[in-house]
Protein backbone atom coordinates (compact mmCIF):
# COMPACT_ATOMS: atom_id res chain seq x y z
CA UNK A 1 0.00 0.00 0.00
CA UNK A 2 1.48 3.35 -1.05
CA UNK A 3 -0.06 6.81 -0.80
CA UNK A 4 -3.43 5.45 0.24
CA UNK A 5 -4.04 3.15 -2.71
CA UNK A 6 -2.76 -0.10 -4.09
CA UNK A 7 -2.28 -1.26 -7.67
CA UNK A 8 -1.87 -4.90 -8.54
CA UNK A 9 1.10 -5.34 -10.79
CA UNK A 10 0.31 -6.70 -14.21
CA UNK A 11 2.59 -7.81 -17.07
CA UNK A 12 4.19 -4.84 -18.80
CA UNK A 13 3.72 -2.40 -15.92
CA UNK A 14 6.78 -1.47 -13.86
CA UNK A 15 6.89 -1.52 -10.09
CA UNK A 16 5.16 1.38 -8.33
CA UNK A 17 8.18 1.74 -6.04
CA UNK A 18 9.92 4.15 -8.44
CA UNK A 19 7.18 6.74 -8.42
CA UNK A 20 6.69 6.29 -4.69
CA UNK A 21 10.28 7.44 -4.28
CA UNK A 22 9.75 10.29 -6.69
CA UNK A 23 6.66 11.65 -5.03
CA UNK A 24 7.95 11.14 -1.48
CA UNK A 25 4.58 11.71 0.15
CA UNK A 26 4.90 9.19 3.00
CA UNK A 27 7.65 8.62 5.48
CA UNK A 28 7.17 4.87 5.33
CA UNK A 29 7.64 4.88 1.58
CA UNK A 30 10.79 6.92 1.95
CA UNK A 31 12.16 4.46 4.49
CA UNK A 32 11.46 1.53 2.21
CA UNK A 33 13.11 3.42 -0.62
CA UNK A 34 16.00 4.86 1.35
CA UNK A 35 18.46 3.24 -1.00
CA UNK A 36 17.21 5.60 -3.70
CA UNK A 37 17.30 8.82 -1.69
CA UNK A 38 18.91 10.62 -4.61
CA UNK A 39 15.79 10.14 -6.76
CA UNK A 40 14.31 13.38 -8.16
CA UNK A 41 11.42 15.02 -6.35
CA UNK A 42 7.91 15.30 -7.74
CA UNK A 43 8.58 18.89 -8.81
CA UNK A 44 11.35 17.70 -11.13
CA UNK A 45 9.30 15.04 -12.91
CA UNK A 46 9.19 15.57 -16.69
CA UNK A 47 5.87 16.89 -17.94
CA UNK A 48 4.31 16.80 -21.42
CA UNK A 49 4.31 19.79 -23.72
CA UNK A 50 1.11 21.80 -23.33
CA UNK A 51 0.00 22.17 -26.92
CA UNK A 52 -3.12 21.64 -28.99
CA UNK A 53 -3.61 20.38 -32.50
CA UNK A 54 -3.27 23.98 -33.76
CA UNK A 55 -1.28 26.92 -32.42
CA UNK A 56 -4.52 28.82 -31.69
CA UNK A 57 -5.97 26.02 -29.56
CA UNK A 58 -7.94 27.36 -26.57
CA UNK A 59 -6.92 26.57 -22.98
CA UNK A 60 -8.57 23.20 -22.42
CA UNK A 61 -7.66 21.97 -25.90
CA UNK A 62 -4.01 21.95 -24.82
CA UNK A 63 -2.48 18.65 -23.77
CA UNK A 64 -3.18 18.21 -20.08
CA UNK A 65 -0.58 17.89 -17.30
CA UNK A 66 -0.48 14.08 -17.45
CA UNK A 67 1.27 11.72 -19.84
CA UNK A 68 -1.14 9.27 -21.46
CA UNK A 69 -0.96 5.50 -21.13
CA UNK A 70 -2.93 2.93 -23.12
CA UNK A 71 -3.85 -0.67 -22.50
CA UNK A 72 -6.40 -3.14 -23.81
CA UNK A 73 -8.39 -5.26 -21.38
CA UNK A 74 -11.10 -7.90 -21.51
CA UNK A 75 -14.21 -8.16 -19.39
CA UNK A 76 -15.80 -11.60 -19.33
CA UNK A 77 -14.90 -14.41 -21.72
CA UNK A 78 -16.29 -16.50 -24.53
CA UNK A 79 -19.62 -15.27 -25.88
CA UNK A 80 -19.80 -12.66 -23.10
CA UNK A 81 -16.35 -11.19 -23.87
CA UNK A 82 -16.31 -7.39 -23.91
CA UNK A 83 -13.02 -5.97 -25.13
CA UNK A 84 -12.17 -2.43 -24.16
CA UNK A 85 -9.47 0.13 -24.71
CA UNK A 86 -8.20 1.93 -21.64
CA UNK A 87 -6.48 5.32 -21.47
CA UNK A 88 -5.13 6.71 -18.20
CA UNK A 89 -2.67 9.20 -16.65
CA UNK A 90 0.75 7.57 -16.92
CA UNK A 91 4.35 7.92 -15.79
CA UNK A 92 6.99 8.82 -18.34
CA UNK A 93 10.25 9.30 -16.44
CA UNK A 94 12.34 9.51 -19.61
CA UNK A 95 10.06 11.88 -21.56
CA UNK A 96 9.50 9.21 -24.21
CA UNK A 97 7.52 10.53 -27.17
CA UNK A 98 3.85 9.58 -26.90
CA UNK A 99 3.49 7.30 -29.90
CA UNK A 100 1.33 4.24 -30.25
CA UNK A 101 -0.13 2.18 -33.09
CA UNK A 102 -3.66 0.94 -32.42
CA UNK A 103 -4.72 -2.13 -34.36
CA UNK A 104 -8.21 -3.41 -35.12
CA UNK A 105 -9.95 -5.60 -37.67
CA UNK A 106 -12.20 -4.24 -40.39
CA UNK A 107 -13.77 -7.68 -40.64
CA UNK A 108 -15.10 -7.26 -37.10
CA UNK A 109 -16.94 -4.09 -38.03
CA UNK A 110 -20.46 -4.28 -39.41
CA UNK A 111 -19.82 -2.14 -42.49
CA UNK A 112 -17.24 -4.53 -43.87
CA UNK A 113 -15.76 -1.70 -45.95
CA UNK A 114 -15.41 -3.77 -49.06
CA UNK A 115 -13.46 -6.90 -49.88
CA UNK A 116 -10.34 -6.43 -47.80
CA UNK A 117 -7.84 -9.30 -47.66
CA UNK A 118 -8.37 -11.52 -44.64
CA UNK A 119 -4.86 -10.73 -43.36
CA UNK A 120 -5.20 -6.97 -43.80
CA UNK A 121 -4.78 -5.22 -40.45
CA UNK A 122 -5.42 -1.47 -40.58
CA UNK A 123 -4.12 0.79 -37.82
CA UNK A 124 -4.74 4.14 -36.18
CA UNK A 125 -1.69 6.19 -35.22
CA UNK A 126 -2.04 7.73 -31.79
CA UNK A 127 -0.27 9.64 -29.05
CA UNK A 128 0.04 7.48 -25.96
CA UNK A 129 2.47 5.19 -24.18
CA UNK A 130 1.61 1.53 -24.58
CA UNK A 131 1.30 -0.33 -21.25
CA UNK A 132 2.91 2.57 -19.36
CA UNK A 133 2.84 2.51 -15.59
CA UNK A 134 -0.02 4.56 -14.15
CA UNK A 135 0.67 7.89 -12.50
CA UNK A 136 -0.96 7.68 -9.09
CA UNK A 137 0.11 11.13 -7.92
CA UNK A 138 -3.41 12.60 -8.02
CA UNK A 139 -5.49 9.41 -7.94
CA UNK A 140 -8.26 8.49 -7.80
CA UNK A 141 -9.30 9.96 -11.14
CA UNK A 142 -12.81 10.46 -12.52
CA UNK A 143 -13.99 7.83 -14.98
CA UNK A 144 -15.10 8.47 -18.55
CA UNK A 145 -16.87 5.61 -20.33
CA UNK A 146 -16.90 6.14 -24.10
CA UNK A 147 -19.41 4.61 -26.52
CA UNK A 148 -18.32 4.63 -30.18
CA UNK A 149 -20.45 5.11 -33.29
CA UNK A 150 -22.47 2.24 -34.73
CA UNK A 151 -20.26 -0.43 -36.28
CA UNK A 152 -17.04 1.48 -35.55
CA UNK A 153 -14.52 1.12 -32.72
CA UNK A 154 -12.95 3.21 -29.93
CA UNK A 155 -9.59 3.91 -31.56
CA UNK A 156 -11.21 5.89 -34.39
CA UNK A 157 -11.81 8.47 -31.65
CA UNK A 158 -8.32 8.32 -30.17
CA UNK A 159 -7.73 12.08 -30.19
CA UNK A 160 -10.51 12.96 -27.74
CA UNK A 161 -9.91 9.88 -25.57
CA UNK A 162 -6.19 10.52 -25.28
CA UNK A 163 -7.02 14.13 -24.50
CA UNK A 164 -9.32 13.20 -21.61
CA UNK A 165 -6.60 11.01 -20.10
CA UNK A 166 -4.08 13.85 -20.36
CA UNK A 167 -6.38 15.95 -18.17
CA UNK A 168 -6.65 13.37 -15.43
CA UNK A 169 -9.44 11.00 -16.44
CA UNK A 170 -9.38 7.23 -16.73
CA UNK A 171 -11.16 6.25 -19.95
CA UNK A 172 -12.81 2.87 -20.57
CA UNK A 173 -14.08 2.40 -24.12
CA UNK A 174 -15.86 -0.91 -24.81
CA UNK A 175 -15.95 -2.44 -28.28
CA UNK A 176 -19.67 -2.87 -28.95
CA UNK A 177 -20.62 -5.86 -31.11
CA UNK A 178 -23.10 -4.17 -33.40
CA UNK A 179 -25.21 -6.14 -35.91
CA UNK A 180 -25.92 -5.10 -39.48
CA UNK A 181 -27.82 -1.82 -39.71
CA UNK A 182 -30.98 -3.67 -40.71
CA UNK A 183 -30.96 -5.14 -37.19
CA UNK A 184 -29.78 -2.03 -35.40
CA UNK A 185 -32.79 -2.24 -33.06
CA UNK A 186 -30.91 -4.99 -31.19
CA UNK A 187 -28.13 -2.54 -30.35
CA UNK A 188 -30.67 -0.20 -28.77
CA UNK A 189 -30.98 -2.76 -25.98
CA UNK A 190 -27.50 -4.27 -26.01
CA UNK A 191 -25.48 -1.07 -25.83
CA UNK A 192 -26.82 0.27 -22.49
CA UNK A 193 -26.12 -3.20 -21.11
CA UNK A 194 -22.54 -2.91 -22.39
CA UNK A 195 -22.17 0.33 -20.46
CA UNK A 196 -23.49 -1.35 -17.34
CA UNK A 197 -21.00 -4.18 -17.80
CA UNK A 198 -18.23 -1.65 -18.32
CA UNK A 199 -19.11 0.03 -15.03
CA UNK A 200 -19.15 -3.38 -13.34
CA UNK A 201 -15.69 -4.01 -14.81
CA UNK A 202 -14.49 -0.62 -13.56
CA UNK A 203 -15.61 -1.60 -10.07
CA UNK A 204 -13.73 -4.89 -10.41
CA UNK A 205 -10.41 -3.40 -11.54
CA UNK A 206 -10.68 -0.50 -9.08
CA UNK A 207 -11.16 -2.86 -6.11
CA UNK A 208 -8.22 -3.29 -3.70
CA UNK A 209 -7.12 -6.46 -5.50
CA UNK A 210 -7.87 -5.13 -8.98
CA UNK A 211 -5.53 -4.24 -11.82
CA UNK A 212 -6.17 -0.50 -11.42
CA UNK A 213 -6.74 -0.42 -7.67
CA UNK A 214 -6.97 3.09 -6.32
CA UNK A 215 -6.83 4.81 -9.71
CA UNK A 216 -10.56 5.19 -10.47
CA UNK A 217 -13.07 7.31 -8.57
CA UNK A 218 -16.38 5.54 -9.12
CA UNK A 219 -18.25 8.38 -7.47
CA UNK A 220 -17.39 10.62 -10.44
CA UNK A 221 -18.48 8.99 -13.70
CA UNK A 222 -19.26 10.38 -17.16
CA UNK A 223 -20.55 8.61 -20.26
CA UNK A 224 -19.49 10.20 -23.56
CA UNK A 225 -20.71 8.84 -26.88
CA UNK A 226 -20.83 9.64 -30.58
CA UNK A 227 -23.68 8.90 -32.98
CA UNK A 228 -25.32 5.69 -31.74
CA UNK A 229 -22.92 6.07 -28.85
CA UNK A 230 -24.69 9.38 -28.25
CA UNK A 231 -27.97 7.45 -28.16
CA UNK A 232 -26.29 5.11 -25.67
CA UNK A 233 -25.29 8.05 -23.44
CA UNK A 234 -28.84 9.45 -23.53
CA UNK A 235 -30.32 6.04 -22.69
CA UNK A 236 -27.97 5.36 -19.79
CA UNK A 237 -28.58 8.94 -18.61
CA UNK A 238 -32.30 8.44 -18.12
CA UNK A 239 -34.13 9.03 -21.44
CA UNK A 240 -37.27 6.93 -22.03
CA UNK A 241 -38.39 5.29 -25.26
CA UNK A 242 -41.49 6.90 -26.76
CA UNK A 243 -42.20 4.51 -29.60
CA UNK A 244 -45.61 5.92 -30.40
CA UNK A 245 -44.03 9.30 -31.16
CA UNK A 246 -41.26 7.52 -33.05
CA UNK A 247 -43.71 5.67 -35.31
CA UNK A 248 -45.54 8.92 -36.12
CA UNK A 249 -42.25 10.58 -37.01
CA UNK A 250 -41.21 7.68 -39.23
CA UNK A 251 -44.57 7.63 -41.03
CA UNK A 252 -44.27 11.36 -41.74
CA UNK A 253 -40.80 10.90 -43.23
CA UNK A 254 -41.93 8.02 -45.43
CA UNK A 255 -44.97 9.92 -46.66
CA UNK A 256 -42.79 12.91 -47.51
CA UNK A 257 -40.26 10.62 -49.24
CA UNK A 258 -37.60 12.10 -46.98
CA UNK A 259 -34.23 10.40 -47.70
CA UNK A 260 -33.42 10.50 -43.97
CA UNK A 261 -36.09 7.86 -43.34
CA UNK A 262 -33.46 5.13 -43.81
CA UNK A 263 -31.99 6.07 -40.43
CA UNK A 264 -35.22 5.15 -38.65
CA UNK A 265 -36.23 2.19 -40.79
CA UNK A 266 -34.52 -0.59 -38.74
CA UNK A 267 -36.52 0.43 -35.65
CA UNK A 268 -39.94 0.79 -37.26
CA UNK A 269 -42.48 -1.78 -36.12
CA UNK A 270 -40.00 -3.36 -33.69
CA UNK A 271 -41.73 -2.57 -30.38
CA UNK A 272 -42.40 -6.24 -29.56
CA UNK A 273 -38.87 -7.27 -30.50
CA UNK A 274 -37.34 -4.47 -28.44
CA UNK A 275 -39.45 -5.38 -25.42
CA UNK A 276 -38.55 -9.07 -25.70
CA UNK A 277 -34.83 -8.29 -26.00
CA UNK A 278 -35.13 -6.08 -22.92
CA UNK A 279 -36.68 -9.05 -21.06
CA UNK A 280 -40.07 -7.37 -20.74
CA UNK A 281 -43.19 -9.51 -20.67
CA UNK A 282 -45.14 -7.10 -22.84
CA UNK A 283 -44.76 -3.84 -24.72
CA UNK A 284 -45.09 -0.93 -22.27
CA UNK A 285 -47.80 1.63 -22.90
CA UNK A 286 -46.62 5.20 -23.28
CA UNK A 287 -43.11 5.94 -22.06
CA UNK A 288 -40.93 2.91 -21.44
CA UNK A 289 -38.85 2.40 -18.30
CA UNK A 290 -35.45 3.99 -18.80
CA UNK A 291 -32.09 2.25 -18.87
CA UNK A 292 -30.76 4.78 -16.36
CA UNK A 293 -27.68 3.65 -14.45
CA UNK A 294 -27.39 5.70 -11.28
CA UNK A 295 -23.64 5.25 -11.18
CA UNK A 296 -23.44 7.76 -14.05
CA UNK A 297 -23.20 11.43 -13.01
CA UNK A 298 -22.97 13.26 -16.34
CA UNK A 299 -23.40 12.52 -20.05
CA UNK A 300 -21.93 14.04 -23.21
CA UNK A 301 -23.83 12.83 -26.32
CA UNK A 302 -22.18 13.98 -29.56
CA UNK A 303 -24.00 13.86 -32.93
CA UNK A 304 -26.50 11.72 -31.09
CA UNK A 305 -29.35 9.57 -32.32
CA UNK A 306 -32.34 10.57 -30.15
CA UNK A 307 -35.24 9.57 -32.39
CA UNK A 308 -36.45 6.79 -30.04
CA UNK A 309 -37.05 9.23 -27.18
CA UNK A 310 -38.94 12.32 -28.42
CA UNK A 311 -39.67 15.27 -26.11
CA UNK A 312 -41.28 13.50 -23.15
CA UNK A 313 -38.71 10.74 -23.20
CA UNK A 314 -35.78 13.17 -23.15
CA UNK A 315 -37.32 14.91 -20.14
CA UNK A 316 -36.26 11.88 -18.11
CA UNK A 317 -32.66 13.12 -18.18
CA UNK A 318 -31.98 15.07 -15.00
CA UNK A 319 -28.19 14.76 -14.68
CA UNK A 320 -25.75 17.34 -16.18
CA UNK A 321 -25.55 17.11 -19.97
CA UNK A 322 -23.44 18.58 -22.75
CA UNK A 323 -24.65 17.89 -26.27
CA UNK A 324 -22.64 18.68 -29.40
CA UNK A 325 -23.28 18.11 -33.08
CA UNK A 326 -22.90 19.38 -36.62
CA UNK A 327 -25.78 21.43 -37.97
CA UNK A 328 -25.41 19.79 -41.41
CA UNK A 329 -25.22 16.24 -40.05
CA UNK A 330 -26.82 13.73 -42.44
CA UNK A 331 -26.10 10.69 -40.24
CA UNK A 332 -27.85 11.98 -37.11
CA UNK A 333 -29.65 15.20 -38.05
CA UNK A 334 -29.03 18.08 -35.64
CA UNK A 335 -32.75 18.76 -35.21
CA UNK A 336 -33.42 15.11 -34.34
CA UNK A 337 -30.78 14.59 -31.69
CA UNK A 338 -28.38 17.31 -30.64
CA UNK A 339 -30.82 20.23 -30.34
CA UNK A 340 -33.79 18.40 -28.75
CA UNK A 341 -31.47 16.71 -26.23
CA UNK A 342 -30.63 20.19 -24.94
CA UNK A 343 -34.12 21.65 -25.31
CA UNK A 344 -36.11 18.84 -23.68
CA UNK A 345 -33.86 17.26 -21.05
CA UNK A 346 -34.76 18.24 -17.49
CA UNK A 347 -31.18 18.83 -16.43
CA UNK A 348 -30.56 22.15 -14.72
CA UNK A 349 -26.90 22.04 -15.85
CA UNK A 350 -26.68 21.63 -19.60
CA UNK A 351 -24.72 22.93 -22.57
CA UNK A 352 -25.36 22.93 -26.32
CA UNK A 353 -22.58 23.39 -28.89
CA UNK A 354 -23.67 23.31 -32.53
CA UNK A 355 -20.84 23.22 -35.09
CA UNK A 356 -22.26 25.17 -38.01
CA UNK A 357 -22.06 23.23 -41.28
CA UNK A 358 -20.27 20.23 -39.73
CA UNK A 359 -21.09 16.70 -40.89
CA UNK A 360 -21.38 13.53 -38.83
CA UNK A 361 -17.74 12.54 -38.21
CA UNK A 362 -16.28 15.91 -37.24
CA UNK A 363 -14.99 14.42 -33.96
CA UNK A 364 -13.33 11.34 -35.50
CA UNK A 365 -9.57 10.97 -35.78
CA UNK A 366 -7.96 12.95 -38.64
CA UNK A 367 -7.14 11.14 -41.87
CA UNK A 368 -3.38 11.39 -41.30
CA UNK A 369 -3.83 9.04 -38.35
CA UNK A 370 -5.23 6.40 -40.70
CA UNK A 371 -2.80 6.32 -43.65
CA UNK A 372 -4.45 3.25 -45.14
CA UNK A 373 -7.75 5.11 -45.54
CA UNK A 374 -6.52 8.35 -47.11
CA UNK A 375 -6.57 7.03 -50.68
CA UNK A 376 -9.92 5.28 -50.35
CA UNK A 377 -13.47 6.54 -50.67
CA UNK A 378 -13.86 6.00 -46.92
CA UNK A 379 -11.80 9.09 -46.08
CA UNK A 380 -14.58 11.50 -47.03
CA UNK A 381 -17.02 9.60 -44.84
CA UNK A 382 -14.98 8.90 -41.70
CA UNK A 383 -12.04 11.25 -41.17
CA UNK A 384 -12.78 14.40 -43.13
CA UNK A 385 -15.28 17.22 -42.75
CA UNK A 386 -16.46 19.19 -45.80
CA UNK A 387 -16.64 22.51 -43.92
CA UNK A 388 -14.47 22.40 -40.82
CA UNK A 389 -10.70 22.17 -40.78
CA UNK A 390 -10.44 18.98 -38.77
CA UNK A 391 -7.83 20.07 -36.24
CA UNK A 392 -9.81 23.23 -35.47
CA UNK A 393 -13.01 21.27 -34.90
CA UNK A 394 -11.22 18.80 -32.63
CA UNK A 395 -9.52 21.55 -30.62
CA UNK A 396 -12.92 23.09 -29.92
CA UNK A 397 -14.51 19.73 -29.09
CA UNK A 398 -11.64 19.03 -26.70
CA UNK A 399 -11.86 22.47 -25.09
CA UNK A 400 -15.61 22.41 -24.56
CA UNK A 401 -15.98 18.81 -23.40
CA UNK A 402 -12.93 18.85 -21.13
CA UNK A 403 -13.83 22.10 -19.41
CA UNK A 404 -17.40 20.81 -18.91
CA UNK A 405 -16.25 17.53 -17.37
CA UNK A 406 -13.67 19.22 -15.15
CA UNK A 407 -16.31 21.63 -13.92
CA UNK A 408 -19.01 19.03 -13.26
CA UNK A 409 -16.87 16.17 -11.94
CA UNK A 410 -14.10 18.09 -10.18
CA UNK A 411 -15.72 21.40 -9.32
CA UNK A 412 -13.01 23.23 -11.25
CA UNK A 413 -14.01 26.91 -11.25
CA UNK A 414 -11.41 27.89 -13.86
CA UNK A 415 -12.90 25.31 -16.21
CA UNK A 416 -16.38 26.64 -15.49
CA UNK A 417 -15.32 30.18 -16.34
CA UNK A 418 -13.67 28.99 -19.54
CA UNK A 419 -16.86 27.18 -20.52
CA UNK A 420 -19.10 30.16 -19.79
CA UNK A 421 -16.85 32.42 -21.86
CA UNK A 422 -17.24 30.10 -24.88
CA UNK A 423 -20.51 31.79 -25.86
CA UNK A 424 -19.64 34.04 -28.78
CA UNK A 425 -15.92 33.34 -28.42
CA UNK A 426 -15.57 30.87 -31.29
CA UNK A 427 -16.67 31.44 -34.86
CA UNK A 428 -19.01 28.77 -36.17
CA UNK A 429 -20.26 27.57 -32.77
CA UNK A 430 -23.90 27.89 -31.72
CA UNK A 431 -23.58 27.95 -27.93
CA UNK A 432 -26.30 27.77 -25.30
CA UNK A 433 -26.11 26.91 -21.62
CA UNK A 434 -28.13 26.97 -18.41
CA UNK A 435 -24.93 27.36 -16.39
CA UNK A 436 -24.49 30.65 -14.58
Amino acid sequence: MMFGFALTRRPGWRSLRVWALLLGMAATALMIASCASDAPTSTSLPSPERRGLRVDAPQYALHGPFWVGHDRMNAGEGDSLLEMDVWYPALNLNSTVEEVTYDFSLQDMFLGFGDWPADFRPVVLGHALKDAEPDGSEAPYPLVVFSHGFGLNPVWYNTILEHFASHGFVVLAPQHSDPNWEEAWKAAIDRPRDIGRTLDFAEEIAAPSGEMAGLIDLDRVAVVGHSFGGYTALAIGGAHFDLEAFERHYAELVEAEDPSAWILMPFAGKASDLAARADMESVPEGLWPSFRDHRVDVIVPISSDAFLFDEEGLAGITIPLMTMGGTADTGAPYEWGTKPSFDHSSSTSKVLAGFEGAEHMFIGTPCENMPWIEESTLAEMFCFDPVWEKDRALDLVHHLSTSFLLHVLEGDEDAREALLSAGGAFDGIKFETTLE
